[in-house]
């Protein structure tokens, strides 16, 4: 990877909401290991001074980095410029011309809602703002196929596409990131990461939350748009493309376009749609809503590797638990040696993304005693407490480097659209399921096979029913 330092940081919508929590506590990291040492110039339309925007960072910093060391606060308080103005006026990017002085390379951070970036876009080239310049793209990056495609049209008209940064903050996710390093950092993997040992994969992302006062940007997205075409496509495609010769730059990106073009597009009949009892009721939200907040569905990928494993996807609002697993079950040994006093549960791996982080295998031990009876047991390969780097933290600093790797390239964005664009209109109404509870009662019959599905908890997984041999 050629490495061509950003020398300036632009932050629209600096103001916002995802500045305030999110990038500006990542920023004060970023300063505090010296990685950010350019001018961030904040722009936006609020009719504020420096003086304010100092003000709202000193605030972000106090709410979200508690024990915030006041040299580093100073330090990248001294970093910030701050230019006021409309997006649809030129004469705000002629102002940023100017206050970004002698830089040649800034980084463009669109922290704005997806209707302005044409705009944004379009009055940096007007005013030179883009030459040797990065923009990165906050998502959702489209609604649906057609409108990522005229998206990436857009930016291309502006931008080449090695300068185009899709951020999605999962992939800047330590543990997200551990998949791909512990698949291809171990050789025990390799031999039985293919379909003649694994006989299925689940992938769940549950949330106890709702959609916490987002009811309107909710009612345009769902659970669909909101983390399956994104993030739990991402997970797959880590959990399942070939070795990339590299693990930065194009090569890994070429490797999940090709497992991503492979994967099947979703089939309306192993998709099923809930939507919580109550949701409704929430601010924002129609009174006749079908919107889901659960989705459950099957994956193919006709891949030489991976031909007639199914994955299985879910993810929910209002669950029982906040947590993200995938559990890789292994095919049952070719002879039941120990019969009746044989193992229930299959071999599996599991990987726990989030809150926690932990890596465990499930295995079979020998119970005390005369008999030749067994226990299925869980082995910790690894097990830790939250992650070391915000994900934000993470992308920036790739960004302001020009690490492309953990962000997505236009082929892979449209890939992951072209997937899910079949069941995202038209689709059966959702089925109510109680909060609480892990959805509709009836996305048990999704899974084929012995085992249904797993539920994440503090343990081992919980699976929903027998999985007798």
């Amino acid at each position: 990877m050629e490495r061509r330092d950003c020398d300036a940081m632009v932050l629209f919508g600096v103001t916002g909401d995802l500045a305030y929590r999110k990038i500006m506590p990542a920023l004060y990291q970023l300063a505090r290991r010296n990685v950010l040492t350019v001018p961030v110039v904040g722009v936006a339309r609020q009719g504020w001074n420096l003086q304010q925007l100092t003000a709202r960072v000193a605030e972000s910093l106090k709410t979200f980095v508690p024990n915030a060391d006041p040299a580093v606060v100073q330090r990248l308080i001294a970093l910030l410029r701050y230019v006021d103005g409309d997006y649809n006026d030129r004469a705000t990017f002629q102002a940023l011309r100017s206050a970004l002085g002698e830089a040649q390379r800034p980084l463009h951070y669109l922290a704005v809602p997806p209707s302005m970036f044409a705009v944004v876009v379009q009055h940096l080239s007007e005013t030179g703002n883009t030459q040797g310049a990065r923009v990165v793209v906050e998502k959702p990056f489209g609604h649906d196929l057609a409108s990522a495609r005229a998206l990436n049209e857009c930016l291309h008209r502006h931008f080449p596409e090695a300068s185009i940064f899709r951020i999605d903050h999962y992939l800047g996710k330590e543990a997200v990131q551990n998949l791909l390093y512990f698949r291809f950092a171990n050789s025990f993997l390799e031999p039985v990461w293919n379909r003649n040992f694994v006989s299925s994969v689940q992938v769940t992302m549950a949330e106890s939350i709702g959609i916490a006062g987002r009811g309107r940007f909710y009612e345009e997205t769902g659970a669909i748009r909101d983390v399956i075409q994104n993030h739990l496509l991402q997970i797959v495609a880590l959990l399942t493309l070939e070795p990339p010769t590299l693990a930065e730059g194009e090569a890994l990106r070429d490797e999940k376009v090709k497992v991503l073009r492979a994967t099947r597009p979703l089939d309306p009949r192993e998709l099923l749609r809930g939507q919580y009892r109550g949701y409704r009721d929430e601010e924002g939200v129609a009174a006749d809503s079908t919107v889901e907040t659960y989705a459950a569905l099957a994956l193919h990928i006709d891949s030489w590797r991976w031909s007639g494993v199914p994955f299985y996807l879910r993810a929910g609002k209002r669950l029982p638990v906040t947590a993200t697993e995938v559990v890789v079950e292994l095919r049952r040994p070719p002879a039941d040696v120990f019969g009746s006093h044989g193992p229930e549960l299959p071999n599996y791996l599991r990987f726990r993304l989030g809150p926690d982080v932990a890596i465990a295998l499930g295995a079979h031990t020998k119970r005390p005693g005369p008999v030749m009876a067994g226990r299925d047991v869980e082995l910790f390969v690894a097990q830790q407490q939250g992650e070391d780097m915000d994900a934000y933290e993470v992308l920036i600093s790739a960004a302001l480097i020009g690490d492309t790797a953990h962000f997505a390239r236009e082929d892979e964005v449209e890939a992951a659209w072209r997937i899910v664009d079949p069941v995202l209109r038209g689709a059966a109404p959702p089925g109510e399921y109680q909060q609480g509870t892990w959805g509709p009662a009836n996305a048990e019959d999704l899974i084929k096979g012995p085992c249904g599905w797993h539920n994440p908890g503090a343990h081992a997984p919980d699976w929903t029913r027998s999985c007798a041999r």
